[in-house]
């Protein structure tokens, strides 16, 4: 089984694979959820460095994250995003739930916060 998640500096990065369709939907949800339970982690950053393809099994994935870590407190964001995966955050409506790092809301959201 392909490992999708890692801990880094107190976040979990998801690394979504080149394909996030049906087929991948269901392990990488399973190991984020174990992860996100075990590790305690309030803040999740899924990257699409790789991902060519994403189809509604992946935005439900994306989604159902988003909505667990609303329930505690904590925050989703997306980076590394090609022309394709924006196109589908922004059809689908995934930017307006998740954050997506390197664009402009999200540096206005960092200089906020600071």
């Amino acid at each position: 089984m392909k490992k999708y998640c890692e801990l880094q500096d107190g976040y979990l990065l998801v690394r979504v694979p080149r394909e996030l369709d049906h087929h991948q939907a269901g392990s990488l949800r399973m190991e984020a959820d174990m992860m996100t339970e075990i590790c305690h982690v309030r803040k999740i950053v899924f990257d699409f460095a790789e991902t060519e393809f994403m189809d509604s099994s992946g935005i439900g994935v994306i989604i159902g994250r988003s909505r667990n870590m609303g329930y505690c407190g904590g925050a989703v964001a997306a980076r590394n995003m090609n022309e394709r995966v924006k196109k589908i955050f922004m059809v689908s409506g995934l930017h307006k739930i998740v954050a997506m790092e390197g664009t402009e809301e999200m540096e206005k959201k960092h200089a906020e916060s600071e």
